[in-house]
């Protein structure tokens, strides 16, 4: 063997040695910390949905007017009632079976 493949033996098994060293773990955050990461990640939540709601508006406006340059009447938004959760301990209502029972 050459002294050359000898030191990069040498270099690989002292870099693998580094590798599997373990790091000691981070110390836990201050509350201080905790609050500025729970405010950024608010922010950054209430950011996004401002922009899913731009988005959303700005693909109302283009079918508007892709609408009106059609000649075509704008449909009116129809309201739909949010559903109600049932009340805590109810049983589940059953499903109605509206087959006829073959005889």
């Amino acid at each position: 063997m050459s002294k050359h493949t000898v030191g990069l033996a040498l270099a690989m098994l002292l870099g693998c040695s580094v590798a599997w060293a373990k790091i000691p773990p981070a110390p836990p955050p201050t509350p201080e910390a905790k609050a500025a990461a729970d405010a950024k990640k608010k922010a950054a939540g209430e950011k996004a949905k401002a922009e899913v709601a731009a988005a959303e508006d700005a693909a109302i406006q283009n079918y508007h007017a892709n609408m009106k340059k059609e000649g075509k009447p704008i449909p009116k938004p129809i309201p739909v009632a949010a559903a109600s959760a049932p009340a805590k301990g109810a049983a589940p209502k059953p499903q109605s079976d509206t087959r006829k029972v073959k005889s």
